[in-house]
This record gives structure tokens, C-alpha cells and sequence, in this order.
């Protein structure tokens, strides 16, 4: 495929805002993925460092080699993740701790017009294809209840964190960042990201690449042979993610952190009248509205550039 500079440079864009959702514990980048029509060219590329990729190296050199693993997409997808998680980690972080209720409305908003549009991309509904959507649900229902886990910040802890949390950045309706708050280690790796330290970045982004590798094969292989089943399952995590994403949480229990500040634990979900402080039920509707409607903007735009 001959691509122009100005189509990577939308890809980059689109990488943005997979970066900026990989940030928020709940929203899944693959989600933006899918919602920005390079969802199974991710996956493929992905998948293409193989032994494969090792003999067009060999056979046809670097050339041979960059277009077999799509080396221009790739590059300008995780520049722009890459900016998006340089650029924004301090502003997300801001914005979940000082307006919480506002900014998992508009998340709760985007991830229910996502699962729409996911749902639309499934070609025929059967027995099959609804099991899949309900045990999708249920799955990622329970795994977001469950009480995250305190573990090590040891060189292995964050090896494996990097390569079970990166496995759900690319799942839509699971959030890589959630996964780490399970594993005990989102604060730990947000705030390596913040200050730069790069011996923790490294191993982290070594987990992440090994992680990668591994699971795009699977996933590539089921989109290909059981898509409609695939696309299904894909709809009910975002579902079922929808219990982690709703704006009105009471909490249960803290956890302090390694800079004695102390964070969420355990939390259940209230309606927004037994909602303990001012439940900002107006603003959070709006911008509920506006996340659900941003994806059918961004759905029409996308459709516009495949014309142009």
C-alpha cells in the first residue's frame, strides 16, 4: 500500500490517541484502534516479526525487510503514541485526580458509542456470535472487580507487568493501565514515565515488546478464520469495561504509595444522588454526550479520508 506523508501523519495522530487512552485505567488503545480503521493492520504488523521478516532480510535486504514488517506504518504509529505518552501522562493524571467524575464521564460516553461501533462491524449475528458478546461481558465484569494485587517493584515484577499489561492495550474494553493497577504497578510505572528513568522504562518496554510479539499471532490468526466470533467477544470487553469506567465510585479501601500519597483500592459504584459531594450530574451528562458522540465524528471522518 503507497502511502503519502499526509496519510502518516494521520497515522501518527490516530497513535496519539491510542497513547492517550493507554494512560487511563479503562480505556483501551485498541479501542482507538478499531474505532480509527487500523485495528487488524496493527495486529498484522504486529505479527509480521517473525522468521519470516528474518528472511526477507536475508533474501531482499532492508527494503525487503521494511516492507515486510510495514516499517513506515509502524514507525509513525508509535511516534505518536510515543509523543501522546511523553506529552499527556501529567495532564491525565491531573484530570483523573482532580476531576474525576467529569472525565469518567466523557470516557463512559466514548467506550458505549465505541461498542456500538464495534458491533456494526460484525457482519451476521448467530447463537455463536451472542455467547461470545455475554461471556466477553462477563469476563471483563469480573476482572474489573476484582481488588488489585501488591507485588514487588523487582526487575521481573516490571518485565512481567510490561508484557501481560501490553497484551490488553491491544484488546478493546480492556485497559492496559488497569491491568497494571491489578498488578500493583500502575503507579509505580506512571510515575517512572513522569521522572524518566530509564532503566525501569527499559524493562518495562522489553516485557511490552515480548508481550506483542507472542499475542498478535493469536490475535491475528483469530480475526482471520473466526472474525464475526472475534469482533463479538471484542464488543462485550468494552461492555463489561464499563463497570471500571462509571463516574460515581464510593471507595472502599486506600493503598499509600511509594510517595506516601494515598490512592483508590477498592471501589463500588453508586447512582449519582447517593453520590457523597457534589455529583456534577449536569456537566458529566454533557460530556458524556460527547465522547459518545466524538466516535461517530471520528467514524465519519474516517470514512471521508478512505474516499479521498
Amino acid at each position: 500500500m503507497k502511502r503519502s506523508w499526509k496519510d502518516y501523519a494521520i497515522i501518527s495522530l490516530k497513535g496519539m490517541g491510542m497513547g492517550a487512552a493507554d494512560i487511563v485505567p479503562g480505556v483501551s488503545g485498541g479501542t482507538i484502534a478499531l474505532i480509527a480503521g487500523i485495528y487488524e493492520e496493527f495486529v498484522n504488523t504486529l505479527k509480521s516479526f517473525n522468521l519470516g521478516a528474518i528472511k526477507a532480510l536475508k533474501e531482499d535486504g532492508l527494503k525487503g525487510f521494511w516492507a515486510h514488517i510495514n516499517g513506515s506504518f509502524l514507525v509513525a504509529l508509535v511516534l505518536g503514541i510515543g509523543i501522546s505518552l511523553v506529552s499527556m501522562v501529567k495532564l491525565i493524571k491531573y484530570l483523573l485526580e482532580v476531576h474525576p467524575v467529569l472525565i469518567w464521564s466523557f470516557f463512559f460516553g466514548l467506550i458505549v458509542a465505541s461498542a456500538i461501533f464495534v458491533a456494526k462491524t460484525i457482519t451476521k449475528w448467530n447463537i455463536t456470535n451472542i455467547i461470545g458478546l455475554i461471556g466477553g461481558t462477563v469476563l471483563i465484569y469480573w476482572i474489573t472487580s476484582i481488588v488489585p494485587a501488591a507485588t514487588p517493584n523487582t526487575w521481573w515484577a516490571v518485565l512481567i507487568s510490561g508484557a501481560i499489561a501490553i497484551c490488553a492495550m491491544i484488546l478493546p474494553g480492556i485497559s492496559g493501565s488497569f491491568i497494571l493497577v491489578l498488578l500493583g504497578k500502575y503507579a509505580y510505572i506512571i510515575d517512572s514515565l513522569s521522572q524518566f528513568k530509564l532503566d525501569v522504562i527499559a524493562l518495562f518496554g522489553v516485557g511490552c515488546v515480548t508481550g506483542l510479539l507472542s499475542f498478535s499471532h493469536l490475535l491475528s490468526w483469530l480475526l482471520k478464520h473466526y472474525h464475526n466470533l472475534t469482533m463479538a467477544i471484542l464488543t462485550g470487553f468494552m461492555i463489561g469495561s464499563l463497570n471500571k469506567i462509571w463516574p460515581w465510585k464510593e471507595t472502599l479501601s486506600y493503598m499509600t504509595d511509594r510517595h506516601g500519597e494515598q490512592k483508590p483500592l477498592e471501589q463500588i459504584n453508586l447512582l449519582p444522588q447517593n453520590f457523597e459531594g457534589d455529583n456534577q450530574l449536569a456537566f458529566a451528562v454533557v460530556l458524556a454526550i460527547v465522547g459518545f458522540a466524538l466516535i461517530f465524528v471520528l467514524e465519519g471522518l474516517g470514512k471521508r479520508f478512505k474516499k479521498a
